[in-house]
């Protein structure tokens, strides 16, 4: 089986709130037993870190869920490449404490996100995870069993560390104090998220990682469990064996077995073991000592960036300081999420340039795992840089040129602009639309568009037929308009297929496609309006469907066009609008019969709720594209 490339095309983030620095941490994570810490100065001093992001507020309380964080991080994450929620095929999910036991962190990310039914995987560790996450999305797309995954990760460690927490533990209660394998920990870590987008193609206008291979090691059989939470150590015999085993969770809580710990005497085990991996991958041959342009290392602690560099020159390896990459100073120590967070803010702040290759190290001292990962800066794949924001014009109504003064039509002008305001602006959250202008659309979907536009618009010319055979004779030029546009409507197909066929696509596909739910919802609505005798507030359904040939098409024609690199002869029915007479004559027809007489108190506002449900069942045929 061939194996396919796999690519980050884009990574996302979220950290909550501001970031708190060193003096207000007790602010949010109060005082224990109302003393300040005797351990924060030490701590923060060793770890180097100035300033954090937490989940919580002044009062201690939780203000976000961690799934929720993870959800937020992927929602950037896909808006940085005009990916849609709807093409996710796999989510591959990290974190060392989901917000419940039950069920899996993935199916609680896959909730608040809102996607489609998917793939998932929950992966639970330390940071380490947050690799593992990575190289199973990695491992789908390779093999084909995915084109699209998103690897993300979140972290809420912020309530475990809460001073109310502790309050009625036994050994604040006798006044011992808390324990420094847990309160040490208070000043390491923090909250957020991250999510990285994987794909079996490069990004089309910005650069890429590919990534070339993931290496995950563990060495639980070596050592005794370092970083854990749920039990405690000790040696009396009776001691359970974990926090389940207690009487009651009450009981558990009071003996301190839920506190997240770090076992002091072990954690330099985690430098040890990732230097000595490092150097067996250069003797594998994976990399060269100095084949990397960037060193994404992820260490929990500026003390343990001087072990790392103390271990490799003893091996005689030497990274350059302008080399390293790392935001622990700023961000904190976000454990699964952190490998995420430094990728994304890799990526948005340095001069990264084709065929740079960045060395990604993750240890983990839960009980032990090395984590490396190689990638390659890979340029886009257009060759022409497209600017999406040049071509997103404002939110603007086609302008109705009226030659008279009378409040009803007034009225209906202030309306329409309205309805036509909230359609545009709805119509660019639809996931083809955020393609088109994302840069992000393939040539694939580009043909799905015109397939699924061509069945409503040779319905178009129909149903405005029906219009006019049901216009009474005192009507008689109101009618003649319907059965110009009907005529015009037939040209626009005609050029729709001519399109499809340029791109590839065959007219016996056309002929055998059916429409969509959104066209033939549309489609239905459109014909049962038309029935009506005097079906006049159908022109609240041409300013809708004209307006897009006034407004909007043209944009979306050039920007098509432009990411595609395609030629005229393949755009041109959304371009044709904007370069002949057919659409001034469309909305002159629309203005005419506004103004014919015809319009009552009545009438105006039938027409207003016409316009309002065909803009949202022409929107939900663009979001229903493929579904028949």
């Amino acid at each position: 089986m061939q194996l396919e490339n796999v690519y980050i095309t884009a990574a996302g983030k979220y950290l909550p709130g501001e970031p708190v620095h060193n003096d207000k941490i007790e602010e949010y994570l109060g005082m224990i037993d109302g003393k300040p810490s005797r351990s924060k100065t030490k701590m923060l001093s060793q770890n180097g870190i100035q300033s954090r992001y937490y989940a919580l507020d002044q009062q201690q309380r939780t203000t976000h869920t961690v799934s929720g964080m993870t959800a937020k991080a992927i929602e950037d994450c896909l808006g940085r490449n005009g990916t849609g929620k709807e093409d996710i095929h796999f989510i591959s999910a990290a974190t060392t404490q989901s917000d419940l036991p039950v069920p899996g962190f993935a199916s609680m990310v896959h909730a608040d996100l809102g996607n489609p039914a998917c793939e998932i995987a929950s992966h639970q560790s330390v940071c380490a995870a947050g690799l593992m996450a990575i190289k199973n999305a990695y491992t789908n797309i390779q093999t084909g069993a995915a084109q699209t995954a998103v690897a993300c990760a979140g972290e809420l460690a912020s309530r475990l560390f809460k001073g109310k927490r502790f309050e009625h533990q036994q050994r604040i209660l006798d006044g011992h104090g808390l324990e420094l394998e847990t309160d040490f920990l208070r000043w390491m870590l923090s909250d957020g998220a991250g999510a990285l987008l994987l794909q079996n193609k490069p990004a089309a206008q910005h650069i890429s990682l590919q990534i070339d291979w993931i290496d995950l090691r563990s060495y639980a059989h070596l050592y005794e469990v370092c970083m854990y939470a749920g039990r405690n150590k000790g040696t009396n015999g009776h001691q359970p064996q974990s926090w389940m085993d207690y009487d009651s969770f009450t009981e558990a809580d009071r003996d301190g077995a839920l506190n997240l710990k770090q076992d002091l005497r072990l954690v330099d085990n985690m430098v040890k073991l990732g230097v000595q991996r490092f150097f067996e991958l250069i003797d594998d041959g994976k990399f060269d000592a100095a084949g990397f342009d960037w060193f994404v290392c992820h260490y929990s602690s500026h003390h343990f960036k001087e072990k790392i560099i103390q271990l490799l020159a003893k091996g005689g390896v030497s990274i350059p300081e302008e080399k390293w990459f790392s935001n622990l100073y700023s961000v904190g120590n976000v454990g699964t999420a952190s490998i995420f967070v430094l990728l994304e803010e890799l990526l948005r702040t340095k001069p990264l340039k084709a065929g740079d290759k960045i060395l990604c190290m993750v240890p983990e001292s839960g009980r032990f795992i090395t984590g490396f990962m190689m990638l390659t800066v890979v340029p886009p794949t257009a060759t022409k840089t497209f600017d999406p924001a040049s071509l997103l014009t404002e939110i603007k109504a086609p302008e109705i040129r009226i030659q008279q003064d009378n409040p009803t039509l007034e009225w209906l002008i202030r309306q329409l602009t309205t309805v036509w305001i909230d359609f545009e602006s709805s119509l660019r959250q639809v996931p083809v639309v955020k393609k088109i202008f994302s840069g992000t659309l393939t040539l694939e979907e580009y043909k799905a568009l015109l397939f699924n536009l061509r069945q409503q618009v040779i319905d178009g010319s129909q149903w405005i037929a029906r219009a006019a055979s049901n216009v009474s004779i005192e009507h008689f030029d109101i009618r003649s308009s319907f059965i110009s546009h009907s005529r015009d409507e037939h040209r626009d197909y005609q050029i729709l297929e001519k399109n499809y066929i340029q791109c590839g696509g065959t007219l016996e596909e056309l002929q055998k496609g059916e429409k969509n739910i959104g066209s033939e919802a549309l489609s239905a609505y459109m014909f049962q309006r038309a029935s009506q005798p005097d079906p006049f507030d159908l022109l609240g359904g041409m300013f809708i469907i004209e307006g897009l040939g006034n407004r909007v098409s043209g944009n979306w024609g050039r920007a098509i066009q432009q990411q595609l690199q395609l030629c005229d002869d393949q755009v041109s029915f959304f371009t044709y609008h904007e370069t002949s007479d057919s659409n001034e004559n469309h909305f002159e027809r629309f203005e005419n019969a506004i103004q014919s007489g015809l319009l009552t108190t009545a009438l105006a506002e039938r027409i207003v709720k016409t316009a309002k449900v065909v803009g949202r069942l022409y929107r939900l045929q663009l979001e229903q594209i493929g579904n028949y």
